[in-house]
């Protein structure tokens, strides 16, 4: 098997009410994401790019909104099966690189602990995770501050045989 690249995309409305996780980091803010799960997009923009990688569907197939048992699902949780499901299927992950699109809240300050959060998550070190965030200046819903979007790529590397 050859190497595989993968590619996803995520987006949430924020809300009052709810907590804004990112990567598996909690944010103080007046706003969180909505969604079924936790809404953590830039971890389900990532879930996607390595499921696409994989050939192995999406995050929608796996953990279907319309099923109660993912009713505030965590996403980190919900990405550690992921990698577990790539394994079963031969694959370890090579390396993350998720950008999220956001006017706020500042992301720089936080992106060291939720590089870690996603490296521990996917099993690899942290410098094969990059987390980065632009802002869309003030176009759009996400410039508009209705909502936080991220994308996602990641390398697929085939797992080395087992030893005999």
């Amino acid at each position: 098997m050859s190497p595989r690249i993968g590619f996803g995309f995520d987006i949430h409305r924020l809300v009052p009410g709810r907590p804004l996780l990112l990567c598996g980091v909690r944010f103080d803010h007046p706003l969180g994401l909505l969604g079924h799960s936790d809404a953590d997009a830039p971890t389900h923009a990532l879930m996607d790019a390595l499921l696409g990688a994989a050939a192995l569907g999406d995050i929608g197939h796996l953990f279907p909104d319309t099923d109660p048992k993912w009713e505030g699902a965590d996403s980190i949780r919900l990405l550690e099966a992921v990698v577990a499901l790539l394994r079963e299927h031969g694959w370890t992950v090579g390396n993350a690189d998720v950008t999220i699109l956001a006017e706020a809240p500042k992301i720089a300050p936080r992106v060291p602990e939720m590089r870690r959060r996603l490296a521990a998550a996917l099993g690899v070190p942290d410098d094969r995770v990059s987390v980065k965030a632009t802002t869309m200046e003030r176009l759009g819903p996400i410039g508009a501050r209705e909502g936080i979007a991220a994308q996602a790529a990641a390398l697929l590397e085939p797992l080395p045989p087992p030893c005999n």
